[in-house]
């Protein structure tokens, strides 16, 4: 087995589109009308082969309120992982990303939270450097 699509609930696919990639730099995978919504995909240049992030629409109910509480609660809806944290929290402020905050060293990583526009919050993680 192995992982192909994960998924994160966004309020606006355009949006989240534009954002995850003229922002974070992914690219567009998969773009199919699917009913009122579209199935939605990007792939990280950086990522591994074959894996995609879905832009799922957030069209039940529940779902929207999980996110928001997440959000409200400051609980990331998932984590990217960076070789140069530094690098990547200038060059993602520099296009107007709102950080919470600084990275943090937490010993085993060095982390920092951003808002992705799309009523999430993801957590930009480097690991240590293993001796």
């Amino acid at each position: 087995m192995q992982l192909k699509f994960i998924r994160i609930m966004v309020e606006d696919q355009d949006r989240a589109l534009d954002f995850y990639t003229n922002v974070l730099g992914f690219d567009k995978m998969a773009d199919l009308p699917m009913g009122t919504f579209r199935w939605l995909t990007v792939t990280s240049p950086d990522g591994l082969a074959g894996v995609e992030l879905v832009l799922e629409p957030l069209g039940f109910p529940p779902s929207r309120a999980y996110q928001k509480a997440l959000f409200e609660a400051g609980i990331p809806a998932t984590a990217l992982i960076t070789t140069d944290i530094a690098a990547d929290v200038q060059r993602l402020k520099a296009r107007g990303v709102v950080f919470r905050g600084e990275p943090q060293n937490m010993g085993l990583i060095t982390a920092v939270v951003f808002e992705d526009t799309c009523g999430n919050l993801i957590n930009l993680v480097q690991p240590a450097a293993q001796p």
